[in-house]
């Protein structure tokens, strides 16, 4: 059995990531998808604007009941920065027999090479990446795969830009992630 592992800031988590997820699951034969969310990434300066608590609680709302997806912690019960090594370490320590397959964004990609024990998280799991119409190709000797993905265009940062001068957000995240943000004021 394969498990798909999809880490960052989720600040908030929105459609896009919940869509690609999908697909990754779908195209790489995954039985389930681990959202894990960072305590801070250790190649980006800023920190989440939510609390770990009010992204925890904003992935539990988006995932739902959708038994492919699950929420894993470990990141947050670790000092900060968050390392994927030690995620990945973590998760198969966990479940020894899974073969694991960490899902990326190009972005993202493109930076493993600066990332912590890169080798040992290629040895640890195949890499997929996900791959849009207009973004940048991918060239690295640690992804195996390449999963084509619709071109979303939605961001966090722009979901936290429009919650914090009133606008909507309707229809970037799942409908009970909008109303927890609203009834919180989370990004105001």
């Amino acid at each position: 059995m394969a498990t798909g592992v999809l880490g960052g800031s989720f600040d908030p988590v929105h459609l896009g990531h919940l869509i690609a997820a999908d697909r990754a699951a779908e195209a790489l034969g995954l039985e389930t998808v681990l959202f894990v969310p960072c305590a801070r990434q250790p190649l980006k300066q800023e920190a989440p604007l939510a609390t770990a608590e009010q992204r925890v609680t904003m992935l539990r709302l988006a995932l739902g009941d959708y038994a492919r997806f699950a929420l894993e912690t470990c990141e947050l019960e670790r000092p900060a920065p968050s390392y994927t090594v030690d995620t990945l370490r973590h998760i198969q320590q966990r479940w020894p027999d899974e073969r694991l397959v960490l899902i990326l964004g190009a972005d993202a990609a493109a930076t493993l090479p600066r990332w912590r024990a890169a080798d040992e998280v290629a040895r640890l799991a195949e890499i997929a990446v996900l791959t849009r119409p207009g973004a940048p190709e991918v060239g690295s000797a640690f992804v195996k795969h390449l999963v084509a993905t619709p071109a979303i265009e939605i961001s966090a940062s722009e979901i936290r830009a429009r919650c914090l001068t009133g606008k909507s957000i309707r229809y970037l995240v799942p409908e009970s992630v909008a109303h927890y943000i609203e009834r919180h004021k989370v990004y105001q």
